[in-house]
């Protein structure tokens, strides 16, 4: 498979390992070599750490599951003293998965990100706005061009966008972030979902509703890909239920340029190569000689 260049940084394949799903790599590694990833989406950092939702935080539910996580980590100034070193071992390029809850908060933690070894920023707009009345950042467009735009004129590395599919419209929230200086878009994130004990008669989860993932979410993630990839001239990375190659074939076919695979690292935590292998038989076998001969052509 011939190397992808993304935002200038060259990957050896287009599959990523997606944020919150992979943690910092090292307990991957004990399993499989995770150098043969294009790279790895650290696990979501906030400016402070975080101890993260009480409760239930998984529950499965049919080809998928959903999770209240709450985004727990170490902070990002930890990460930055500690787990980043840790990840610079493993061989593959690094994507800095950073939330927070205020405008401040994103600005404090790129300022931190900004002189490390980590070759792109993920910028996860589904957080909540605390100044907002907790409406996530990614549901207006406005709301996300104001972050975005601060966010990008003090970011010293390639920004990639988060957006939710929650948003009030995908295509008018991917335009926003592109115009307010965004160098790539990565969706979806997870879906609004709720689950209900009807045993203990309440929900599930403490905070009510969580995020939907898994196969059964790829049929909405593709869709919004291939719409956004459709709107904006700068690079799409696509995730969303992807468990198979074929499922890769399809995101690169509906415009995207990187892949991140997410909930199948819990299904087996080495699905990732096995999609890599499948990726290079299938291009091997129709004579394809660069992704870029099928990207788009959906």
């Amino acid at each position: 498979m011939d190397k992808i260049n993304f935002l200038g940084v060259e990957f050896d394949n287009p599959v990523l390992a997606a944020s919150g799903t992979f943690g910092f790599g090292e307990e991957f590694a004990e399993i499989f070599d995770v150098s043969k990833l294009g790279g790895i989406c650290s696990k979501g950092l906030t400016l402070e750490p975080k101890d993260g939702n009480d409760g239930i935080r998984i529950w499965e539910t049919p080809s998928g599951m959903i999770n209240s996580i709450g985004l727990q980590n170490p902070g990002v100034k930890h990460f930055v003293n500690h787990e980043l070193a840790e990840m610079e071992k493993l061989g593959t390029k690094i994507i800095a998965n950073l939330g927070g809850n205020s405008l401040e908060q994103y600005i404090e933690g790129v300022k931190l990100l900004n002189d490390t070894n980590v070759d792109i920023i993920e910028l996860n707009i589904s957080c909540p706005n605390v100044k907002s009345g907790g409406m996530a950042f990614g549901i207006k467009a406005e709301v996300a061009y104001d972050v975005v735009s601060k966010v990008k004129a003090i970011c010293k590395k390639p920004l990639m966008v988060k957006l939710s599919p929650n948003a009030e419209n995908i295509v008018e929230m991917a335009l926003a972030c592109e115009k307010a200086g965004a160098d790539a878009i990565s969706l979806i994130n997870t879906v609004k979902a709720m689950a209900i004990d009807i045993n203990k008669k309440k929900a599930v989860f403490k905070n009510v509703y969580a995020g939907l993932s898994g196969p059964c979410v790829k049929p909405i993630a593709l869709r919004m890909v291939h719409e956004v990839c459709q709107a904006v001239d700068i690079p799409v990375c696509g995730l969303g239920g992807i468990s198979t190659w074929e499922d890769v074939i399809e995101f690169i076919m509906a415009g995207a340029s990187m892949v991140q695979v997410g909930t199948y690292n819990f299904v087996k935590p080495d699905v990732c190569v096995d999609i890599i292998d499948g990726i290079e038989a299938y291009m091997t076998r129709e004579g394809i000689k660069s992704l870029d001969e099928i990207r788009g052509c959906i």
